[in-house]
């Protein structure tokens, strides 16, 4: 397909008088298109078609309708349905009335281009630099942060499955794309064992047969493994997506003992964060947090919260969820630094918070408000915890509460790889003290021994629990709840709990397109005067007495 024109086109007399006249408020639709048709000029899209060919269907258009299709969790077959016969979007788009639209499989063309062309955040940029320019964009004041967990649209598989299924989806591709040679190969019992969906009510039951379907599977897979690989095969056979991720299933599961296949050991296996838990989409990752469990990735959103200016996403990032929030709020500065939208005041849950990350982010100017975790120590509070301890740091001494000063200071790297100091005081000075029991009980007689963290993030984490303490700390916190009412509106209204692709890159566009949606309709409920809903209260709650 080539390329005639990018953007939006005129909309026609009489398309615009029917609209009108059936829709005399307007539509989220029509809207769009009276105040940010700029935005979808598809000028940036230009250079993912060819200049020769069969004329496309215009980016611009095609960037609206996509924006539309996420704004009202619509598939593509009903977003081109919706192009066809709906007579707001046919104003939106510049169509007339009698247009029959285009086929619902362009829609997919084009993610694949942004995609490919990695154009995946040009839309999402663009409607906020729209905001900018109109005033509506405030990111020099107060942001907040929170991620949401978003299931792979996968089957969750047990261990036994998951290996059944991988090799399954590696005889599938090659009989796809080798099926003469794959024939010459096959066993006659892979057609029973493989030919339908590998399920637990398929497997056997006992242990010792369980074992033994393993230890099957592991060598039918290593036979066929060989195949690939040997000079015989096909070209491209062992460059199949189906077969490299059956090779690395394989490796982190099987080896070969005297000859023979057989399982590894439970220990001997990469942690989950390494492991894919689907052969449909390898990026894939088992997660954890505040009680669920879900196979899929993590999307973290970053919002303005200014009371004079509508709540705008200005940050996506997806990752796989086995990742952990604390890592990612070192790249969520960098990448708001790079797009010029830091903000002074950064509110997080305690899962972003560390005394390095507190460091970090007074270092770069920004405030980054949020509890950081309780010391977990036995003297965790009273006389003799940590903080009570007073720190010379140019001279490298530490003086306990009862004034005795600690024998050792020992820079070490934590088990987390975090650089910490080790202080120990002698066992002869805590002895002799009236309050060892109190601060250093221990059976053996040891000394007192305390861990600091490197100075900047010692203060910083140290002014921050001293902060906590105060209402004026609470005043400004309170203001981050309301990053969990956006992430209540994408899960209910744009359907951000479940990832309608496979694959990390066509996620993390979902999820581009989702916050673009977003922005836009509060673009639209700002410009047309919608006020802001109230928190909601049950019924219930409402009976509640007054204080």
């Amino acid at each position: 397909m080539s390329l005639r024109e990018p953007g939006l086109g005129e909309i026609p007399v009489e398309t615009e008088r029917v609209a009108r006249a059936v829709c005399p408020d307007g539509t989220l639709a029509m809207r769009l298109r009276d105040e940010f048709a700029d935005v979808f000029s598809g000028e940036a899209f230009v250079s993912l078609f060819p200049h020769r060919g069969r004329p496309a269907v215009p980016p611009g258009a095609l960037a609206l309708v996509t924006v539309l299709q996420f704004a009202e969790g619509l598939s593509d077959r009903q977003a081109a349905a919706a192009v066809r016969v709906r007579i707001d979007w046919k104003y939106a788009l510049g169509l007339e009335l009698t247009d029959t639209g285009f086929d619902y499989s362009v829609l997919s063309e084009f993610r694949a281009r942004l995609v490919q062309g990695q154009m995946a955040d040009e839309l999402f940029e663009r409607v906020l630099r729209a905001a900018k320019e109109r005033g509506l964009l405030k990111t020099s004041g107060r942001a907040r942060t929170d991620s949401a967990r978003v299931l792979a649209a996968i089957r969750v598989v047990n261990h036994l499955e998951m290996l059944g299924e991988t090799l399954r989806a590696a005889l599938n591709t090659l009989a796809a794309a080798f099926p003469i040679w794959l024939a010459a190969q096959a066993d006659e019992a892979w057609f029973d064992r493989y030919g339908h969906r590998v399920e637990e009510a398929r497997l056997p039951r006992g242990k010792e047969k369980r074992e033994a379907w393993i230890g099957q599977a592991g060598a039918d897979g290593m036979r066929l493994l060989e195949a690939v690989f040997s000079p015989q095969a096909p070209r491209g056979a062992r460059s199949l997506e189906a077969v490299e991720l059956l090779r690395q299933v394989w490796v982190q599961n099987f080896q070969v003992v005297d000859g023979a296949v057989c399982e590894r050991d439970a220990k001997n296996v990469p942690p989950g964060r390494l492991r894919p838990f689907s052969p449909y989409d390898s990026d894939a990752r088992a997660g954890a947090k505040r009680g669920a469990s879900w196979t899929g990735y993590l999307v973290q959103l970053t919002e303005t919260c200014e009371p004079d200016a509508p709540n705008l996403i200005t940050h996506i990032a997806t990752t796989d969820a086995s990742v952990n929030d604390l890592k990612m709020i070192d790249a969520i500065h960098a990448d708001l630094r790079a797009h010029g939208r830091l903000p002074a005041v950064h509110l997080v849950d305690a899962n972003y918070i560390d005394a390095k990350g507190l460091a970090d982010a007074e270092q770069a100017g920004i405030k980054l408000v949020g509890p950081i975790s309780k010391n977990t120590t036995a003297q965790s509070s009273g006389k003799f915890a940590t903080d009570a301890f007073a720190v010379d740091w140019e001279n490298k001494q530490v003086t306990c509460p009862n004034d005795r000063v600690a024998d050792g200071w020992y820079p070490r790297v934590s088990s987390r790889g975090i650089p910490v100091i080790r202080v120990r005081f002698l066992a002869s000075d805590c002895r002799a003290c009236p309050d060892v029991n109190a601060c250093a009980p221990s059976k053996a007689g040891r000394g007192r021994e305390i861990t600091l963290r490197e100075r900047a993030a010692h203060d910083a984490m140290k002014r921050n629990r001293a902060d906590q303490k105060t209402s004026e700390w609470w005043d400004v916190y309170q203001h981050r709840q309301g990053i969990e009412a956006t992430v209540s509106q994408g899960v209910r209204a744009f359907g951000l709990r479940r990832s309608r692709y496979r694959g990390h890159p066509k996620t993390r566009l979902q999820h581009l397109f989702t916050s673009t949606a977003m922005n836009l309709a509060r673009l639209d409920a700002w410009i047309t005067g919608t006020p802001r809903a109230g928190t909601r209260v049950s019924r219930f709650e409402r009976l509640r007495p007054a204080a």
